[in-house]
């Protein structure tokens, strides 16, 4: 592939790859907040992990892309260590980052059953850490950015996660404000209700 090529495939597939990633984010938050849906919670789950496995498709041929494209100085190194590579060093930092992030989100997917809920928990808390850093890196260094159709195709992942997000702490807090005070078993509260005037009558 030319130059021109490779910068192409890697324009292309960065955008892809965000699209994806914002995809995977609104489906994990869904999942998590149990959001009411046709789809059973298993066939939720499945979708979600195989727009994440595209995600990884995509990052990849976007990073392999911007490696091989002479043009930029951009190494290996500079994929997974921020600050080392001389081509807009503070915006590729940004991306390498969030490679790294979305890294540690694949690992501990991969190594779910061998390590535990706990720690699988904390390390799927790099996804939340990967988007807006991802997002950055795009604005920050997208050579599309200025195209209103780029910055509408942004504007609708932000959108999209931040009012999922959004939902899922509503709901979170109205469902904590519904739970009673005590929570009585339904044992003693049925003793309690027979011996209620209502229960004597």
């Amino acid at each position: 592939m030319s130059s021109i090529d490779l910068w192409y495939t890697t324009r292309a597939t960065g955008l892809v790859a965000l699209v994806l990633l914002s995809g995977t984010m609104v489906l994990g938050i869904l999942t998590a907040g149990r959001a009411t849906s046709t789809l059973p919670g298993f066939a939720r789950v499945a979708i979600h992990r195989r727009v994440a496995v595209l995600t990884v498709v995509f990052l990849a041929i976007h990073v392999l892309t911007s490696v091989l494209d002479t043009y930029v100085d951009i190494n290996w190194l500079a994929v997974v260590v921020p600050f080392t590579s001389s081509y807009h060093t503070g915006w590729l930092a940004l991306g390498t980052v969030g490679v790294d992030f979305f890294l540690a989100v694949a690992i501990s997917s991969a190594l779910r059953r061998h390590i535990s809920a706990r720690a699988w928990r904390l390390w799927h808390w790099a996804a939340y850490l990967s988007w807006p850093v991802a997002v950055a890196h795009a604005l920050g260094m997208g050579t599309d950015t200025g195209l209103p159709w780029v910055l509408g195709l942004v504007s609708a992942c932000i959108t999209a996660v931040v009012g999922t997000a959004v939902w899922r702490v509503v709901r979170s807090a109205r469902s904590k404000g519904e739970l009673p005070p005590t929570i009585i078993s339904p044992r003693r509260s049925l003793r309690l209700s027979a011996g209620s005037p209502a229960g004597a009558k």
